[in-house]
């Protein structure tokens, strides 16, 4: 489906800071964003409360306003803007996701963290994958920090580190295994 002149419109008053635009934005795309995040869980297996569908909005939210908007900025208008958007939040929510199951896989954090003391055990457990990271090769703490810690892509991850892309999953593989042999020693 091409792009419509509607979103063109709201593009452009997105990216030029036209009042009430956000607004505008929240009010087409925020039902289509929930059902996405509900569908990507869904389809890994994974229950979300509300709390956490509260929790990936505000994620989405954040990640399109992030970088000057740099998600909504880099739409170039060759598909519908509901379909990139879709694309967008897919791939913020299975980083998001990925990120949690990860502090998950040494058991200390709850799915949803909204009380203080699931928020104690995230950062008992941010220290402990810290503990654990520096028993990790340089290079693979920064492959594992980049993705896990600060949510980036594969080809972002590549060109910070200035290696190969397919390179990057086996590092995150090997990574994973030296710290699952780490941990349980």
């Amino acid at each position: 489906m091409p792009l419509t002149e509607k979103d063109r419109k709201l593009v452009n008053d997105l990216l030029t800071g036209t009042p009430g635009a956000w607004t505008t934005f929240i009010d087409r795309y925020g039902n289509l964003i929930v059902q996405v995040i509900r569908h990507t869980a869904n389809a890994h297996s994974l229950r979300l409360n509300d709390d956490d569908i509260d929790d990936l909005t505000a994620d989405v939210f954040a990640a399109m306003l992030d970088r000057n908007m740099g998600a909504i900025r880099s739409f170039r208008g060759r598909s519908s803007f509901a379909t990139y958007l879709t694309v967008v939040v897919r791939r913020v929510v299975l980083r998001k996701l990925t990120q949690r199951r990860f502090r998950q896989a040494f058991g200390h954090v709850e799915v949803h963290q909204a009380s203080v003391k699931e928020a104690a055990a995230d950062v008992d457990a941010r220290d402990e994958v810290d503990s654990l990271m520096t028993r990790l090769p340089a290079s693979l703490q920064r492959v594992m920090k980049a993705f896990y810690m600060e949510g980036r892509s594969y080809r972002e991850i590549s060109r910070l580190l200035n290696v190969p892309v397919n390179s990057i999953g086996p590092m995150i593989s090997r990574a994973r295994q030296l710290l699952q042999k780490r941990h349980s020693t």
